[in-house]
Formats: structure tokens, C-alpha cells, sequence
């Protein structure tokens, strides 16, 4: 067993987000993500067949749901989305870095 943290994990390069496979067992899937003023392409819905619950670690990011929606998380908050409710990043602190932990699961 070895211990690992979402904090001291984050490169030093963020040029571009940082996703990093946590867990994957085929009925769950754990990521970490970290963006650093990164935000989903403009156009683009994330449309998923999984439900996923997100916390923010550290920092903050805002979600924009197809419905128009907006819901600002800081560290500690976290969201439940059910599968295939069509959202989006749209912001990321720029100038710090947001670490999300994203548990997908059915």
C-alpha cells in the first residue's frame, strides 16, 4: 500500500489541466484533476453515462449546466451530477491551482 496526496501531486507544469487516473475498477473510477484557469472547450457538454460526485480540494471552479445553472465551488464543496445531465467548467481560479477529486460510478 502506498500513500500518495492530491496536494503534492500537482506538477509544476500546468500549461495544460493535469488529469491523473486514480482508481478504475470498472464499477468506479476515481480522478484527480487540477486546473489552473483551464475551463471545458466552449462548445462542449460533458455527457456521461456515469453519475459523478466531484469535491473541490483546493481552490475553486464553477460548473454550468445546459439549463443555464451555475454553481460556484470552493474547497470543500462538492456536487453529485447525475448521469448524462450535460454540464460544463467555466471557470477555474487563474492565477491558483483547483484540485478536483471526480468519483464516476453507475
Amino acid at each position: 500500500m502506498n500513500k500518495e496526496s492530491l496536494l503534492a501531486s500537482i506538477p509544476a507544469d500546468l500549461s495544460q489541466e493535469f488529469l491523473k487516473e486514480i482508481i478504475n475498477t470498472g464499477h468506479i473510477r476515481i480522478e484527480q484533476i487540477v486546473s489552473k484557469g483551464h475551463t471545458s472547450p466552449e462548445k462542449d457538454w460533458y455527457d456521461q453515462d456515469e453519475n459523478e460526485w466531484v469535491l473541490v480540494v483546493k481552490g475553486t471552479g464553477e460548473l454550468t449546466f445546459e439549463s443555464g445553472e451555475k454553481v460556484l465551488l470552493t474547497a470543500g464543496d462538492y456536487i453529485n451530477i447525475d448521469a448524462h445531465k450535460k454540464h460544463r467548467v467555466t471557470w477555474t481560479e487563474p492565477e491558483e491551482e483547483t484540485v478536483w477529486l471526480a468519483i464516476f460510478y453507475r
